[in-house]
């Protein structure tokens, strides 16, 4: 095999070791507060929501230090031990305790952090210029297959559970934390790649040598680099700009990720396939993800329509979604306890199954 085929290769193993990864990561921040409502240990105090605040505002902070630890110990070993606190993260609710949780959480955020930079490591120093759009377009198609793999089993083990039961927890969360440390230890093998052609763009060799952050002169770089991004956050007209879409982007992550699946699992207008349905919506939204990708990344390559078109028609679409969640979600669905909402919204909420069909 060629030297690009090795390099080739490094990004498809990438891919599916977060594929597993977050099939199991994103599958337990889609249940988790259904789940914890469940409980019947008077000693767990946790929410699934403040999980998820902490976990991000952690990670966000920790960006700032992520690359000096990549540089440290180098990409590979950065995924592998950042990939077994997301593993410990999920493990945790086989036996849940609100302090083990919350420090998970922690510890989740900081892992994020040193794991998405060290992805990014490993995907500029096995791409070049040519072939950059290649390698993250197969990165980015392996990890969200990782939302329809996931939510396809939780339809599957709760399909007709109207209670989530401790065994039906346990299976689950010990199903969901072997697939995680799957995924850590495919990281072993990818391979060092040889060094970049020549027509590698000059900021990925410069910033990302194929010595994978080892050089003893890279931990100044990367804390100079930290400094001047954080910087150019908050003194660069675009940069100010831009993060008005990037918070709202975090935003609707955080909707869609948690809030919108447990809302979903307490409609009791749903029936017994309410807890079910969880799954079928992160489902739903692997396939939307996958399909617009592919869309968008059309529309945005065309000199016909161009960037600023493919923004608008995404959040047009945007509104529709929340438009018609406002229309079919009761108010108190996300809050509702562990039977459940009767409450009903504007329409009637409906789902297609094998029954209604002719």
């Amino acid at each position: 095999m060629g030297p690009e085929g090795k390099r080739l290769l490094n990004i498809i193993i990438l891919g599916f070791g977060f594929m597993f990864m977050f099939t199991a990561f994103q599958t337990c921040g889609n249940i988790e507060q259904t789940v914890i409502k469940s409980f019947n240990s008077t000693e767990f105090h946790g929410s699934g929501y403040t999980s998820m605040a902490i976990i991000y505002g952690v990670f966000s902070a920790s960006n700032l230090i992520a690359p000096s630890v990549v540089t440290l110990i180098g990409p590979q070993f950065s995924m592998f031990f950042s990939g077994l606190l997301y593993s410990g993260y999920i493990a945790m609710f086989i036996y849940p305790y609100t302090w083990t949780f919350y420090t998970a959480s922690v510890l989740v955020g900081i892992g994020a952090a040193v794991l998405w930079t060290a992805q990014g490591n490993v995907l500029a120093i096995n791409s070049s210029d040519r072939t950059i759009g290649r390698n993250s377009g197969i990165f980015w198609a392996l990890l969200q297959f990782s939302l329809f793999f996931g939510n396809l089993y939780i339809y599957c083990a709760w399909h007709g559970h109207d209670h989530i039961t401790d065994k039906d927890r346990r299976t689950v969360f010990i199903s969901l934390t072997v697939i995680s440390l799957v995924g850590c230890f495919l990281f072993f093998l990818i391979r060092k790649p040889e060094p970049p052609p020549a027509s590698s763009s000059e900021v990925t060799e410069s910033l990302l040598p194929t010595e994978c952050f080892v050089a003893p002169d890279w931990v100044e770089k990367s804390q100079k680099l930290a400094f001047w991004i954080l910087k150019a956050m908050f003194t660069t007209r675009e940069m100010l700009l831009l993060s008005v879409s990037i918070a709202y982007t975090g935003l609707e992550l955080t909707f869609y990720s948690g809030v919108y699946g447990t809302s979903i699992g307490a409609m009791t207008r749903f029936g017994k396939d309410a807890k079910s349905l969880i799954g079928i919506s992160g489902i739903c939204i692997g396939v939307g993800e996958i399909l617009g990708g592919g869309v968008f990344g059309l529309l945005n390559k065309s000199s016909r329509f161009g960037r600023n078109p493919v923004v608008l028609l995404g959040l047009i679409i945007h509104y529709l979604a929340f438009f018609l969640i406002f229309l079919n979600i009761a108010n108190d669905a996300p809050l509702a306890p562990e039977a459940g909402t009767d409450l009903q919204a504007f329409i009637t909420p409906r789902y297609l199954n094998a029954s209604s069909l002719p």
